[in-house]
C-alpha cells in the first residue's frame, strides 16, 4: 500500500480530479490498476481567498515499491494502514456478567467491545432511551418543565447526544481506537466522511439514530439495557464490589464499570461515602458566545459565498499572571441550548444539526478554574462550585437563559435588545446583566481573551456579540482514581470516561470505554450465567 500526503486540489474539484492527481503523482497511466481510500481531508485557507482541499490517501496498485522509488517524493511512501486489534480473553473467572453504569459514549463503547467478545454486559442508565429522551428535551425547551431524570445531560447517548456531535480528538492513538470508533459510528448510520474529515461531526439529529441502531444491535447479541435505572448504592465486601443497588433492585456484581457522565452529582457523593479514592481536578467555566456564521465564514475562508461547510474556529490565549482563556465545543451554524438537569439551576451548552445550517456560530469562551478557586481539601468542592454558579444563573434569568451583549457586559449594564443579529436558542432566554456570575478576575480574563481573539477573527469582540450563561460543565470537576489496570482502589470497579475524569468529548470518552473493556477482557474470561 502507498501513502500519499499533501495532495492539493481546488475547492471545486471532483473525485475524477482526485484520481487524476493520484495517478499523476504516482506516474500511472489511465489503464494501470488503482484503488485508493481517503485517509484525511482538510481545508487549506492560508492564502485566502484561494482555498484548497488537502488530502492524504492510501493507494493500492501493482509494483508499489518500485513506484515509490521511481517517483522519489517525500510525500509518497510505502505504508500499511494500521487496524485496531481486539484483545485476547484472560483467565480470571467472572462470576456474574459485567455491569456498566452509564450509556454515554464511554459506557456504550465499553459495552460494544465486551459484547463483541462474548461478555454480554448489563448496561444501567439513569435516564431514558433516546426516543423518549428526545421528547422530554423538546418539551423542556418549549415549556421549561424539566425532567431531572431525562434531559440534555442524562439518558441514552449521554450529554454528547444533544451537541454538535464533534468527533475530533487530540488524544494520541497508536492503537487505532480512534479509527475503530469512527468505523463503528459509520457501521450504525453515520456518514462515511467522518472517517477522513479533519474535523468530523455527525450532528445531533443523526447521532440519535446512530445510537439507537447501535443499542438494537447490542441487544441482539446478548447485551441488556435497563433505562430509568439509577445507581443508588454499592455493596462492598472485603474491599471488592459484590453487589449494586438501583432504587429497589439489587444486582450481583464482581466487575463494575463506572461511566456516569460529568453531571451525576449524587453518584459522586455516593462514591465518596463508599470510600472510592477521588480528587478534585481543574476545569473551566464561561459563556456561550454567538456571532453571525457569515462573519466566521468570511474570517476563515475569505468569503461567505463559497460552497463549503459552515466554518469552525478554535482560539486560545494565555496572559502572564492571568487565567487561560479558550474556545470549547464550537458549534458552526448551531444553537445555544438550555442543558439543565437540576431544579432551580441553569447551565448552557451548544448544539448543531448535521447540516450546520443555523444563522449563528457559537462556542463556549471559558476561563480555567481549579482548587485555588473552590478549595482543595474536599474532592467534591468543584462540583459544589459548579452548582452555585448554575443556581445564580437560574435566578438571574428567572429560569430562562440569561443573555447580554458583549458591549453591555464590558460596561456592566443590562442589555435591552439585540444588535444586528438575534440569538438562536433551544429554550427560552431573557436579557440580564451577567456581571457577577464569575469572579472579577475571571471576568477580566474573559474580556482579555475576547479582545485577543478579535485580532485573530475580526469582529469577535463586536459590541453585539451575544453572551449566554453559564457554561459550567465543560468537563468533570472530579477524578475517580484508577491504577495502571484501570481499576479503582475498590477491586472490580473500573472508573471510565468523562465523568470519571479521563476524557473530554465523544471520541476520547468512547476510546476510554474501549481501554476499560480491553482491561476487563485481558483479565477475565466471559461468564455465562
Amino acid at each position: 500500500m502507498i501513502k500519499i500526503t499533501q495532495l492539493k486540489l481546488p475547492i471545486s474539484h471532483s473525485l475524477e480530479d482526485l484520481e487524476r492527481k493520484i495517478r499523476k503523482t504516482l506516474k500511472l497511466d489511465n489503464h494501470s490498476f488503482l484503488q485508493y481510500e481517503i485517509a484525511k481531508r482538510s481545508i487549506d485557507a492560508r492564502k485566502k481567498p484561494d482555498l484548497y482541499y488537502v488530502y492524504t490517501v492510501y493507494a493500492e496498485t501493482k509494483q508499489e515499491q518500485q513506484i515509490v522509488k521511481r517517483v522519489h517524493l517525500n510525500t509518497v511512501s510505502c505504508d500499511t494502514r494500521k487496524q485496531y486489534q481486539k484483545p485476547c480473553a484472560g483467565d480470571l473467572p467472572m462470576r456474574h456478567r459485567p455491569v456498566i453504569v452509564g450509556a454515554g459514549p464511554a459506557g456504550l463503547f465499553c459495552a460494544y467491545l465486551l459484547t463483541e467478545m462474548g461478555y454480554q454486559p448489563l448496561v444501567l442508565e439513569r435516564g431514558s432511551c433516546v426516543d423518549k429522551r428526545q421528547e422530554d428535551v423538546s418539551r423542556f425547551w418549549e415549556t421549561g418543565i424539566l425532567d431531572t431524570k431525562s434531559n440534555v445531560q442524562f439518558g441514552e447517548g449521554g450529554a454528547g447526544t444533544f451537541s454538535d456531535g464533534k468527533l475530533n480528538t487530540a488524544v494520541k492513538d497508536p492503537n487505532e481506537r480512534n479509527g475503530f470508533v469512527l468505523d463503528t459510528f459509520i457501521r450504525f448510520g453515520a456518514p462515511d466522511a467522518i472517517r477522513y474529515e479533519a474535523k468530523p461531526h455527525i450532528g445531533t439529529d443523526i447521532l440519535a439514530q446512530v445510537i439507537l441502531n447501535m443499542r438494537k444491535y447490542l441487544e441482539g447479541k446478548g447485551c441488556t439495557f435497563l433505562f430509568d435505572t439509577c445507581l443508588t448504592d454499592l455493596i462492598i465486601t472485603e474491599n471488592s464490589i459484590s453487589q449494586i443497588r438501583c432504587d429497589h433492585q439489587i444486582f450481583d456484581c464482581d466487575v463494575l464499570v463506572l461511566a456516569p457522565g460529568h453531571s451525576a452529582r449524587d453518584t459522586f457523593r455516593l462514591l465518596r461515602e463508599r470510600r472510592l479514592d477521588m480528587s478534585a481536578k481543574n476545569f473551566a467555566v464561561g459563556f456561550r458566545v454567538e456571532h453571525p456564521q457569515k462573519m466566521i465564514d468570511e474570517a476563515m475562508y475569505g468569503s461567505s459565498n463559497l460552497q463549503l461547510p459552515a466554518a469552525p474556529y478554535k482560539v486560545t490565549s494565555n496572559f502572564p499572571g492571568k487565567r487561560g482563556v479558550y474556545s470549547f465545543c464550537m458549534c458552526p451554524g448551531g444553537y445555544v441550548v438550555n442543558a439543565s438537569s437540576v431544579e432551580k439551576a441553569l447551565v448552557v451548552n451548544g448544539m448543531s444539526y448535521s447540516g450546520r445550517s443555523g444563522a449563528n456560530a457559537n462556542s463556549a469562551i471559558i476561563v480555567s478554574v481549579g482548587p485555588g478557586d473552590f478549595g482543595a481539601d474536599d474532592c467534591l468542592a468543584g462540583m459544589r462550585y459548579q452548582q452555585a454558579l448554575e443556581e445564580k444563573a437560574f435566578a438571574l434569568g428567572e429560569g430562562k437563559i440569561p443573555q447580554q451583549l458583549y458591549g453591555d457586559f464590558r460596561q456592566n449594564i443590562e442589555s435591552t435588545g439585540f444588535g444586528s443579529f438575534s440569538s438562536q436558542t433551544k429554550g427560552k432566554a431573557a436579557f440580564a446583566n451577567l456581571r457577577g456570575l464569575m469572579g472579577a478576575d475571571m471576568e477580566e480574563s474573559f474580556c482579555l481573551g475576547m479582545e485577543h481573539f478579535d485580532r485573530i477573527i475580526p469582529g469577535f469582540a463586536r459590541e453585539d456579540a451575544i453572551l449566554s450563561g453559564i457554561e459550567s460543565r465543560t468537563s468533570s470537576p472530579i477524578r475517580i482514581e484508577r491504577n495502571a489496570k484501570f481499576e479503582s482502589n475498590i477491586r472490580g470497579i473500573y472508573p471510565c470516561g468523562e465523568g470519571a475524569g479521563y476524557a473530554g468529548g465523544i471520541m476520547s470518552a468512547a476510546m476510554d470505554g474501549l481501554k476499560v473493556a480491553e482491561a476487563i477482557i485481558t483479565a477475565y474470561r466471559p461468564c455465562h450465567e
